[in-house]
């Protein structure tokens, strides 16, 4: 009886994806230059399917590009003695350097607080802060700080409405990555959902890194600190001694 149980079981189809995800990078590579202004970066793809595609319900894209993750103390400003000091702070293990969120639809429509928990996809869900001083009672009024600060500068970027989908199957995006990147792996996801859950993801990177001169003085600061360091006081004076000059020939 226990094998006429069992049997049946073995047989039944296996539950298969019936959605994947093919897509593909406008560029898989940024170089960093002296006048590196920003980049355009724009995604692209497709949904592959064996099946036709389903009628009772919607098909939604979530796209995001993220920065590489790095500790950020937040620091709290009170007005003391007619001044404004600092006086708590927290440190937050990781937030990511740069971070874009771009939908096809309003965010909280396709998106369940589960799925965000699970696949961390709101900006809030990629910071992680643990572990503030017992003296702070509130902790999440930091991490808000830090998303308002990073959002004012274009550093976190929510774009919802701007994933144009087509036939269900066509997808794309553009993002601005601003000028002060940092170097580093940048990791893009695509999600696909229907009602609210996950059906597919893909994911890649992009690298992003100084060449030519900026890579040349950033790799000196971090190996010769002392010659990087004469090399800035040398180019102060003669920069000083250049711009004394030109104010003295314009004098006379």
């Amino acid at each position: 009886m226990r094998w006429l149980v069992l049997l049946p079981l073995l047989f039944l189809p296996h539950p298969g994806v019936t959605e994947e995800v093919v897509a593909g990078l406008s560029q898989n590579s940024i170089s960093i230059t002296a006048n590196f202004d920003g980049s355009d970066l724009l995604i692209y793809g497709a949904v592959k399917r064996e099946e036709p595609i389903p009628q009772n319900s919607l098909l939604d894209v979530i796209i995001t590009v993220e920065g590489p993750s790095e500790p950020v103390v937040v620091r709290r400003k009170s007005r003391s003695m007619g001044i404004w000091i600092n006086t708590s702070g927290v440190e937050i293990d990781r937030a990511p350097s740069f971070y874009a969120v771009a939908t096809s639809r309003p965010l909280a429509d396709i998106l369940s607080q589960t799925e965000d928990l699970r696949r961390r996809i709101s900006t809030r869900q990629m910071i992680r802060s643990v572990g503030a001083p017992t003296e702070i009672t509130d902790s999440a009024a930091f991490t808000e700080a830090l998303i308002r600060l990073r959002e004012r500068d274009a550093l976190y970027v929510l774009k919802e409405n701007t994933v144009e989908l087509k036939a269900d199957t066509l997808f794309s995006t553009d993002f601005d990555l601003p000028a002060d990147l940092i170097e580093g792996d940048y990791r893009t996801r695509i999600f696909l959902l229907r009602d609210k859950k996950l059906v597919a993801s893909e994911e890649t990177s992009i690298d992003v890194r100084k060449v030519g001169l900026e890579r040349w003085l950033f790799d000196l600061s971090r190996q010769q600190p002392v010659i990087y360091g004469l090399l800035a006081i040398v180019l102060a004076l003669v920069a000083g001694w250049a711009a004394s000059a030109a104010f003295r020939l314009i004098r006379n």
